[in-house]
Parts: C-alpha cells; structure tokens; sequence
C-alpha cells in the first residue's frame, strides 16, 4: 500500500512496457547529458507552500507524491531570484546560502522515485504586488496597483546576476536545473514586448535588443550551473494581449534562448492582464497545442505543449502528430498524483481527471489561500489528511450519491469500510448532471466517470433508484446524509405562473426557453442558466476554431499578441440576468474565471442589472423596477435562480429512532452549489470514520 494514500501499490507503479499503451508519452527523453524517463512534465503551479521554510516538509510530500506517480520532470512554483522580485512580500526567494539547505529535503524526496526536478525562477517585475516592484519601463499593470520602478541599465545588470546567483544555489540544493520563467506578463516577458518596454538604450527599442535580456539570463546561467544542468526556458508563445510580441519575433527568441544554452523551451500562453481565457475548463482542450507545433520546426532542443491536456489519448495525440516533444500537465496532477502511473498501466478510466475550474488552485493562490483541487482535496495537504485502513471497520450508509456523498462513500471503503450508498435517482452525481449540461462544463463528465470507477473499484454496495427512511438506515455504525439541495422558491405576483420555472426545469430539459428570457438571481447558478440558454448545438469548448473565432485569437498566431476581431456567435435567445442586490451582477463569482463568465454573456447580447425590485409576471412579460422606475421586460419566460435550501427532511426521524446522522454537503450548508466544499467535507468526514 501507498503510506500516504492507503492506494494499492498497482495504482502507484508502472505496469506493463514502456511502449504500452500511450508509446510516446512513456518514451525516455535523452537531453544529451541527462534523461527523463517520459515525456510528462509536471508544469510549475504556486501552492503557497513554497512561502516558508516551515513548509517545506509538506512541500518534499507534495512532490514526492507526483514522483511517486510517474512524473518524469517536476517544475515547482516560482521562486524569486531577489527581494524585488517577489510575487507578495516574503514570498517564496532563493538569493542567500542559507535559503539553500530546506530545498534538499524536496529534491531528495523528488528524486527517491526516479523523478528530476527543476526550480523555477520567476521575477514578478510589475506583477509583484508590492511597493519595491521594478519593470522595464515605468508601467504600471492593469492588473495590479503598484506602479513599477523603471530599472536602470546597472539595475538590469542586477537583476541577471540575481538570476545566475540562484541558479547556481538550486544546483547546490539538488535540483536537476531551472526554469526560466519568461512568459505570462512577469519581468523577462515584459522586457521582449513592446506593450511594456518603453526602453531606447541597449534592452529595447528593436526585437533583439528587447530580448536581450531573456538571452543574457539563460547565457549567465549555463556559465554559472555548468553544461550538465537543465534550462527550461518558459516563452511566451502568444501574449493575447495589445502591443505583444508578433510570431517572427518569438521564433528568433526561441532561437536565441537555445543558443544562449536551453535545454527545453516551454511554452507560454497569456498575460495574466489579458482578457482571453486559457485554462479554464471552457477553452478546448489542447487549445494551445497548434502553437507550439508551429514552434518546433524551428528549434533543436524539445518544446513542451501545455495548458488544457488533461487526459492521456490527448497527450498521446499531441506526441504522436510531431507537435511537441513533451506535455506539461500542472493541474492533471493536481487533481491526480498518479495519472502518469494510470496512463501508462493503460487506466484511464481511473484517472481523477483536472475539470479546469480553478476554484480550489488558481482562486485561492489569488486569494492567498494554500491552493488545492477541487476533486482532490489531498492535493497540497498530504501530510494531515490521509486515507489509511480503518482500525475497526464500520457499517456506514451515505444517503445522497452527489459530490459529497460520493467522495465520503469512496474514501470510506477504500479505507475498508463497507459502504451502502443510497440515491433516490437512478444514476449517481447529484448536482454533477446539471453541470455538465452547461456549455463549457463538459468536463464534468469525466469527473462522474471517475466516481464510477470508484465505486466499483472500493466495493460500495449502490442502491440507486431507492428512497432511503429511518428504517432502512437502521443497523448502520455511521449514517451520513449528502442529500444535497432543493431550489429556493421565489414570492412575487405571477410567481405560480406556467412562465416561471425553476433552473433544473430548464438545465433538466423539462422545461424548454421562450425566446426572451428573464433570469432571477445573478449568482454562480444564473451565470449557469445564461450560457445554457444562449447555446444553441454544439459548444464552442468542443471546437477550437469556433472557440477562437468568439474571443478573438489569431487561429495562424502571426500578429502581435497573436490577437483577431472577435467573432462571437449570434446568441440562441434575448436574456435579461438580474439580481435583486445592488452592483454588478457576478461580482461574486470566483476571481479566475468570474470575468469570463461575464465577458461571455456580454458578447451575447445579455443585459445584466442590479438592483432590481421584481413587481410581478404576467403574460406580457416581467415588471421590475430600478432605481425608483418601472420597465416591463418582455419575457415569456423567467427561470428562478434564487438560491438554495438544504435537504434535511431525514434528520427528524433519524434522530426519532436514535441515529445522530452526519450532514455534509449542500444538507449542511446550502449557499451556492459549492462542489469544492462538498467533496473536501465528504473526504474529511470518511478519513475520520
């Protein structure tokens, strides 16, 4: 058995040949000095740990997992090369001798399972969010409130040095090399773009003066770290922002970095201030990859495809077509320490696969939160919560097969309970079913996927279709209740209006959408019911060329930023999305993907409001009123998202019969449809059981 995992040990080693049944994704890569031994990348994401030493236990644990798992190359989070270029004041830093010796509990750990780890160094430059930040020129990002220092030509002398100096300390802590990280609007990309560097001395003005900054630094590192040591050069591929770098550019870049001494190019994709998405679960998978195929032709050292490869027959694809030497997965393991194992076992089916939400990992970076996962709460936390066999094994009924009920119901069994799961529904996922009816949501198939194969593999006895009471829970050790939420009603005249409907009527599709709807309740739900009802057919998010065309992408990536006239499609109906609380509708929507939300309605025509009084319905349509006038919305239909209450009708009884049942889920806290928190408590719950 895995000691962190309680997993059997098949599911944490390579079974079968090299060859078998993804060849070029298990295929050794041979970097002339070193070789990895496949082509899985673990791409570098922030958890928080990487902020203080103290930390760096749990850190050695988190990488030591992915290891564990098959991962050939980890790239941790960004570390500063100095005070500078710190992402928040006392972030993560690696600049002094005596920053080193906490490292090499990572790397050790890293390398007991046959994996290599390289450190990334990132210079936030005028992303640091704080005042001692500096940048090419003096600019400051939209993103951000603190207005850089310009750098003056000793002070970009300082800043490589700084680069080289840490370098050189990574190699001293055991790691196999470095990534350069010079993409996503941070200080080295700053300097090659013209959008932020104003510079007319020797770092810019022309292309190869811009770039030279990001040549000096990987020159400087290789003759300070040697030629036996990795440098993956993270470039920017395609900034999709104004005034970026143009595609003529970017290949004479590339071609400088591998003079100057990389080993990997990386690619890049997106500022961080631009207005188009590129991981979340919305854009297509491999959306990126065409750009990085474009890319390899034109250098000799191996080029890594990344963001929205999530399961391995895409990874196979992109290998196998030529496009890409490796693919980076961040999030894919995240969500799943053990993809690489599972892939190469030939079990995908296994696969705990990343949706692309954002909520538990970039959300809460953002929010200077420890980042997680979504549909696995272990990640970052492998050292305190830990699925081990049960001391003394119990009889436990789970009452409800949605996200908490499911992950409490699997946890609990693989720990060695047996498990009764009850469902009044004929097919387990709860709320899970309305999800991956939105467009842009369709990875939530593969998450019901993943439950099922669970449920088979734990062993837990299902009884679907089955309308649990007291009497059929009695004789349990535990009763858990993950019966989830129903819909709160809304109290207006005409509320009991055949036009006004609740939003599982629509998602459900018992219910089919007037042409001009009017949506009650601005929160994550109603954003959901918006884009459900302005979709017509298949989603953008399965279509990479439709996809671009809406936001507005350079399909050849040749211009500047790789940016086109965005071509949204024509919406399926009129939508008014409304809420009763004054202030822009959606402002509570999650910090990483909220703007999308919002950006994609309003390129669908949608009219949001806040602030609304809603007078009543009739069959000439919605009366509301706003800021003390009246309008009548003409509407034949209004589709309730009022928020929700918890499903508690058991407990009376259970306790009536002496059972103190176990609330998780939405039948603990209803709020909004929280899928996180959900499967967080369930797994909590079942490793404390």
């Amino acid at each position: 058995m895995s000691p962190a995992t309680g997993q059997p040990a098949s599911d944490l080693s390579s079974t079968g040949s090299a060859t078998a049944p993804y060849p070029h994704l298990f295929a050794p890569l041979d970097l002339g000095f070193t070789t990895l031994r496949n082509r899985v990348l673990m791409g570098s994401m922030h958890t928080g740990l990487e902020d203080r030493a103290r930390d760096f236990p749990r850190l050695a644990a988190y990488f030591a997992e992915r290891a564990e798992g098959g991962a050939g190359l980890i790239v941790t989070g960004g570390f500063a090369p100095n005070v500078v270029g710190w992402l928040k004041p006392f972030g993560g830093k690696l600049s002094w001798p005596w920053e080193v010796r906490p490292h090499r509990q990572v790397t050790r750990a890293v390398h007991q399972h046959g994996a290599k780890i390289c450190l990334q160094l990132l210079h936030a430059g005028r992303y640091a969010y704080h005042p001692l930040s500096v940048a090419p020129s003096k600019l400051k990002a939209p993103i951000n409130p603190f207005t850089p220092r310009a750098l003056s030509a000793r002070g970009v002398e300082r800043q490589i040095a700084a680069y080289a100096r840490a370098a050189r300390h990574a190699r001293e802590a055991g790691y196999d090399g470095v990534e350069v990280m010079g993409s996503e609007g941070y200080l080295i990309n700053e300097f090659t773009a013209p959008r932020s560097n104003r510079r007319d001395d020797a770092w810019g003005g022309s292309a190869d003066k811009r770039m030279r900054f990001a040549v000096e630094i990987v020159r400087r590192i290789r003759e300070a770290c040697g030629p036996d040591f990795i440098i993956v050069y993270r470039l920017s591929l395609v900034d999709l922002v104004e005034d970026g770098n143009q595609w003529d550019e970017i290949v004479q870049q590339a071609k400088a970095v591998e003079a100057a001494g990389a080993t990997i190019i990386n690619s890049g994709i997106g500022w961080h201030e631009a207005r188009i998405p590129t991981i979340a679960t919305s854009v297509p998978r491999a959306a990126w990859a065409g750009v990085t195929a474009l890319l390899k032709p034109h250098v000799g050292v191996p080029v890594v495809a990344t963001n929205r490869i999530n399961m391995p027959d895409v990874a196979e694809r992109i290998l196998a077509s030529g496009g890409a030497d490796m693919v980076s997965l961040a999030r894919p393991l995240l969500a799943d320490p053990q993809w690489p194992a599972k892939a190469r076992a030939g079990r995908p089916q296994a696969i705990n696969t990343c949706i692309a939400c954002n909520q538990a990992c970039l959300d809460h970076v953002f929010q200077n939160k420890l980042a997680t996962c979504l549909v696995n709460p272990r990640a970052a936390h492998e050292t305190e919560l830990n699925y081990l066999p049960a001391a003394a094994p119990k009889r436990i009924a789970v009452v409800g097969a949605g996200p908490a009920g499911l992950a409490c119901a699997t946890v609990a069994a693989q720990r060695g309970h047996a498990v009764v799961l009850f469902d009044a529904a004929g097919e387990i996922g709860g709320q899970f079913n309305v999800a991956k009816r939105i467009p842009g949501k369709e990875e939530f198939h593969e998450t019901l996927r993943y439950f099922r194969h669970r449920l088979q593999e734990t062993g837990v006895e299902q009884r679907l279709g089955t309308v649990a009471d007291a009497a059929a829970l009695a004789g349990f050790d535990e009763v858990v209740l993950a019966t989830g939420v129903v819909p709160r009603k809304v109290d207006f005249p005409g509320a009991d209006h055949p036009g006004v409907v609740g939003y599982l009527d629509v998602l459900q599709g018992r219910v089919r959408a007037a042409d001009a709807v009017a949506i009650i309740g601005a929160g994550g739900i109603g954003f959901d019911v918006g884009e459900f009802v302005v979709q017509e057919g298949i989603s953008p998010s399965l279509d990479i060329g439709r996809w671009m065309a809406e936001w507005g992408v350079d399909p050849q990536f040749q211009g500047r930023g790789a940016l086109a006239r965005p071509r949204p499609e024509p919406p399926a109906r009129k939508v008014w999305l409304l809420q009763r609380s004054p202030g822009r509708p959606g402002s509570r929507l999650g910090k990483t993907t909220g703007w999308i939300h919002r950006a994609t309605l309003k390129a669908k025509g949608v009219t949001m409001l806040g602030g609304v009084e809603y007078l009543g319905f009739d069959g000439a349509g919605l009366r509301i009123r706003i800021d003390g006038a009246e309008q009548l919305l003409p509407v034949a239909t209004v589709v309730v998202c009022a928020g929700q209450e918890p499903r508690r009708e058991l407990v009376a009884s259970l306790q009536a019969a002496g059972i103190e049942p176990h609330l998780i889920g939405g039948a603990d806290v209803a709020a909004e449809l929280d899928a996180k928190r959900a499967i967080d408590q369930g797994s909590r719950l079942a490793a404390r059981l």
